[in-house]
């Protein structure tokens, strides 16, 4: 699914509009004028539709991410980072939860990787669906988005 394709939906838009501001109140950028020496990174939105067991939809998500494979490593990165969970600590947290008969239930988080603050000046294209007054504007990105290294 493309943004075109979503933007005339209203359900779409509102999960839109729920990640823009989850966004804004993590302060995850400024918008700025781009220094003459330095690019803006792109970005776009990825959308995807979590169903339930009996095929119904549970829930839309939308997230923006950046296309983080234009960076250039020792200006804009220096190290990448990224947890992971291993499928044997699934597993291993699965057995002692049926061996000790926990109740296990599940939650939909958003927003449930921490921004962590940047070092490096990094800058970002507004994303499609935001009106900006200068199009010369771009986001100096504050905090790390998905995508970015």
């Amino acid at each position: 699914m493309t943004y075109s394709n979503v933007a005339t939906n209203a359900r779409w838009r509102d999960i839109i509009c729920q990640e823009i501001n989850a966004l804004k109140d993590n302060e995850i950028w400024e918008t700025v004028d781009i220094p003459p020496n330095k690019k803006a990174l792109g970005c776009k939105w990825l959308f995807k539709k979590k169903y339930i067991s009996d095929g119904h939809v549970e829930c839309y998500k939308a997230h923006l991410v950046t296309f983080g494979n234009h960076q250039i490593a020792g200006i804009e990165f220096i190290d990448t980072f990224a947890l992971m969970v291993k499928m044997v600590m699934v597993w291993i947290f699965l057995v002692v939860v049926a061996t000790k008969q926990w109740e296990l239930h599940k939650m939909d988080v958003r927003n449930a990787f921490l921004h962590g603050d940047l070092d490096e000046e990094v800058y970002m294209k507004m994303p499609l669906g935001f009106r900006v007054l200068n199009p010369k504007k771009v986001c100096r990105l504050k905090k790390s988005l998905y995508g970015l290294k």
